[in-house]
């Protein structure tokens, strides 16, 4: 890809469809597990028609409608890109207390039931499944049976204590959560989402997770700020224009994090906010070009006026990074939402 924003798609750079780039899985091969066993799939939840493609969160195909009604993909390529970045960010220090929490709700037999929301490929349950202890049971939660099947074959085995670990996947619309979807579920994840929902859709999500009375953590929540370094005349344009871009037909973007603790404390959950963000050098400069393509590329859609000076700044910043000399810190938060367990007290 050349350095010029023109043709950028919002997320860091082209993603394909399963047959432009590789194989397409069958449409009657069923999803697997590790353990070779069929992995459920269920719609559950209503499909909204045309979601937005966010800039964080991954870069979906260039024609936003899709073909034959296939909802937007977002490109696995980005999302194994980023999936060190992400593991490193996220906030520790919630761990603790989610792991009090969990280990006061009630033992079920099949251990705890864990819902990933928006999973893409899974990284979230590649990430906390081996940090906690006892045998669970991961619901991956997406719009895209695709991702979906990447998730579920490339799922984590086993608990910190080495305890079982089983998934299965369901093809499902945040949008349309209740807390009937999440009966029996001792924890809801999501990653890189809160900021893609509008007000009314985080306050379902809240509702929901305060329904069936189970935390919720939702880790790297964009924060609206980027620092570089070396410094531009152009960063804080482009990061106004980034950010007025995540706004756009009423999404949260860098609000997501503070209207979420909102929500969620109108249901009489405690809630704790922590920073989660990346740390960009040399050793990721792949993930830093594709997120300089994404997030300029979102600025000039926002603002086309930019294009020019855009391209120029693009072009710059792209050989600062080839040479191993741009460092990067993109701010996220991670929120821990600790609601009431059902008919209990905090």
């Amino acid at each position: 890809m050349s350095g010029s924003t023109g043709g950028v798609i919002p997320g860091a750079g082209p993603a394909g469809r399963p047959d432009a780039d590789q194989p397409a899985r069958p449409a009657a091969e069923p999803l697997t597990g590790r353990a070779g066993q069929p992995v459920a799939e269920r719609a559950t939840l209503r499909l909204r028609e045309t979601p937005p493609a966010e800039a964080e969160y991954g870069p979906a195909d260039n024609d936003p409608r899709g073909a034959a009604g296939d909802p937007p993909r977002y490109a696995p390529e980005w999302l194994r890109l980023r999936e060190p970045a992400d593991a490193a960010a996220r906030a520790h220090d919630l761990l603790d207390p989610l792991r009090i929490r969990l280990a006061n709700l009630p033992t079920r037999s099949g251990g705890l039931v864990v819902h990933d929301l928006g999973c893409g490929t899974g990284s979230m349950g590649r990430w906390l499944a081996p940090l906690l202890d006892g045998a669970q049971h991961w619901v991956l939660h997406d719009r895209d049976p695709y991702l979906l099947h990447f998730a579920a074959v490339a799922a984590p085995r086993s608990a910190a204590d080495g305890s079982r670990v089983t998934v299965e996947t369901r093809r499902a619309d945040l949008a349309r959560l209740t807390p009937d979807a999440l009966t029996g579920a001792g924890l809801v994840t999501a990653s890189a989402l809160l900021d893609v929902l509008t007000t009314e859709e985080v306050g379902t999500l809240a509702a929901a997770c305060a329904g069936a009375g189970c935390p919720a953590l939702l880790t790297l929540s964009v924060a609206g700020r980027v620092d570089l370094t070396p410094t531009h005349p152009l960063d804080a344009e482009i990061t106004e224009a980034f950010n007025a871009h995540q706004r756009r037909e009423g999404l949260l973007g860098p609000e997501a994090v503070t209207a979420a603790a909102d929500a969620f404390a109108a249901h009489g959950a405690t809630v704790r906010a922590h920073p989660s963000p990346w740390r960009l050098g040399p050793d990721e400069a792949e993930l830093t070009a594709q997120w300089l393509r994404g997030w300029v590329g979102a600025a000039v859609e926002q603002r086309p006026e930019l294009r020019e000076r855009a391209d120029r700044y693009l072009h710059e910043r792209l050989a600062l990074c080839a040479a191993g000399e741009l460092r990067v810190v993109v701010h996220h938060t991670d929120l821990l939402a600790l609601c009431r367990p059902a008919g209990g007290t905090p």
